[in-house]
C-alpha cells in the first residue's frame, strides 16, 4: 500500500523533481498573449498545434532582447523550468530567446523599420537639402577609428578649405547608441553646414549601435542636414533611412558632400576663359557702336547743325520777306481804299453836319428873344430891375419895356393861372 501524501509534500515533490530533471531546457513554440510588466518582467505563453506552457522572463533578461516579443512570433526560449508550489503550476524561466528561423538582430532591425517607417521617419519629403557648398562638418566618429583617418584624408585632398570639427564618439559596444544620439544633438548646436555620422566596417553585432531606436530619434529632430556613412556599401543600417543622405562608406560621404578642388579649379579656368572671351566680344560690340557713334556725331556735329540752321534761318527770312511784301502790299490796297472811303463819308458827313447847323441856325434865329419882344413880347422892370410877372402884387406900379417903348402900369387885379 502506497503513503499517502499532503498535496504540499507531493507539490514540493514534483518540484525537485522538475527542477533537477529539466535544469536546462530549449524550446520552440509560438508567443501568445505576451505582457510587459512595468516592473519589467515579460511575461507570455509559449504553445503549439496541441499544448502551451507559460513562461516568464525578468527583468535583467528581457534588457538583453534586441527585439520586440509580440503575439505569434516563433521563437525558441532558453531557460529552466520552475515550479510554483503553493498552485502546483511550473512555467519555463526564460533567460534568453531568439525567433526561429531568423536571427534576433534581423528580427529587431525589420521590427523598428516598420516601426519608424509608420512614424513617417523615412519620408524623402521631411528630409533637408544638403548646402551646394559645404565650409563646416561635424563628425560624429570615434576618434581612433580608421574611417576618421580616411574622411580627413579625402577632405584634404578635394577640399583643403573645409573646416571639420570631431565630436569623438563611442560607436560600438555598451552605451554606444547614447553617445552616439547626445553627440547628434551636440553637433546640432554647432552652427555647421552638415553632420557625419558614421564609422568603418565590422559585424551586425559592431554595427548596431547605428540600428537603435534613440539615434534614429537624434537624427529626425536634428535640425542640421545629416548623412550617415556606417560600414560599407553593402551595410544597411538604420540610421541611413533616417538620414538626410547616406554614404556608403565614411570616405564616399566626404566625397559626396564636398567638390572636387582640381574640377573646381578646371570650372574656374572655363569660367575666367569664357568671360574672357565674352569680354572681348563685348569690347569689339562697343568699338563698332562708338565708331557708329563718332561717325552720327560727325553728321551731327555743331558746324553741321550751325549751317543747317543757318540755312533753315535764311529760308525762314525769305518766306517772311515774302510775306510782309505780300501783306504790306495788300494793306497798302486796303489803306487807300479806306481812304477814299473815309474821305467819300467824311464829305457826306460834313454836307449832312452843315445842311443841320444851317437848320439849327434857321430855328434859333426864329426864337431869338429880341425879335420876339419885337412882335409881342415886353419886359417886366419894377424899381429898374427886371422881375418876374408873378412877383408884382395889385396896386403896385411897373414898367413893361421893349427895345423901343417903355410903358408905366399899374396892377389892377394879380389871378394867378
Amino acid at each position: 500500500m502506497s503513503q499517502t501524501l499532503s498535496v504540499s509534500t507531493l507539490n514540493n515533490q514534483v518540484k525537485s523533481l522538475l527542477e533537477a530533471t529539466f535544469l536546462h531546457v530549449s524550446v520552440e513554440g509560438e508567443v501568445s498573449r505576451p505582457t510587459y510588466h512595468s516592473s519589467g518582467h515579460l511575461y507570455f505563453t509559449l504553445k503549439d498545434a496541441d499544448s502551451s506552457i507559460s513562461c516568464v522572463m525578468f527583468k535583467g533578461n528581457t534588457k538583453s532582447l534586441k527585439f520586440q516579443v509580440e503575439e505569434g512570433l516563433s521563437v525558441v526560449v532558453h531557460g529552466s523550468i520552475s515550479v510554483f508550489s503553493p498552485r502546483g503550476t511550473y512555467q519555463i524561466n526564460c533567460t534568453s530567446m531568439e525567433p526561429s528561423g531568423s536571427g534576433a538582430l534581423a528580427l529587431a532591425y525589420e521590427q523598428l523599420k516598420a516601426k519608424l517607417g509608420a512614424k513617417g521617419y523615412f519620408e524623402a519629403g521631411r528630409k533637408k537639402p544638403l548646402p551646394r557648398f559645404v565650409n563646416h562638418i561635424a563628425l560624429v566618429t570615434s576618434g581612433t577609428g580608421a574611417a576618421l583617418q580616411d574622411m580627413l584624408r579625402v577632405a584634404t585632398k578635394r577640399w583643403p578649405l573645409v573646416k571639420i570639427t570631431l565630436i569623438d564618439t563611442l560607436v560600438q559596444g555598451e552605451g554606444a547608441k547614447f553617445a552616439i544620439a547626445s553627440n547628434i544633438a551636440r553637433a546640432d548646436t554647432l552652427g555647421v553646414d552638415v553632420i557625419i555620422v558614421g564609422r568603418g566596417g565590422g559585424s551586425v553585432e559592431d554595427l548596431w549601435a547605428f540600428n537603435e531606436e534613440v539615434v534614429a530619434d537624434a537624427i529626425f529632430t536634428c535640425k542640421t542636414p545629416v548623412v550617415s556613412s556606417v560600414g560599407h556599401e553593402i551595410d544597411y543600417v538604420i540610421s541611413d533611412f533616417v538620414a538626410d543622405m547616406r554614404a556608403p562608406t565614411p570616405s564616399a560621404a566626404m566625397e559626396m558632400i564636398l567638390p572636387d578642388s582640381t574640377e573646381m579649379l578646371q570650372r574656374l579656368d572655363s569660367m575666367m576663359e569664357q568671360s574672357h572671351l565674352l569680354f572681348r566680344r563685348l569690347l569689339h560690340s562697343k568699338e563698332e557702336q562708338l565708331e557708329q557713334l563718332k561717325r552720327l556725331f560727325a553728321k551731327r556735329s555743331i558746324d553741321e547743325k550751325l549751317a543747317l540752321m543757318k540755312g533753315e534761318i535764311a529760308f525762314v527770312e525769305r518766306q517772311l520777306n515774302d510775306k510782309m511784301l505780300l501783306m504790306h502790299r495788300e494793306k497798302s490796297a486796303q489803306v487807300a481804299l479806306l481812304l477814299e472811303q473815309m474821305s467819300f463819308q467824311t464829305k457826306q458827313n460834313l454836307a449832312k453836319k452843315e445842311q443841320l447847323l444851317s437848320s439849327y441856325t434857321l430855328a434859333l434865329h426864329s426864337k431869338e428873344p429880341s425879335r420876339e419882344q419885337k412882335e409881342c413880347y415886353a419886359q417886366v422892370v419894377k424899381a429898374g430891375k427886371k422881375v418876374a410877372l408873378e412877383k408884382i402884387a395889385e396896386g403896385e406900379t411897373f414898367e413893361l419895356q421893349t427895345p423901343h417903348t417903355i410903358l408905366t402900369a399899374q396892377a389892377l387885379h394879380h389871378r394867378k393861372l
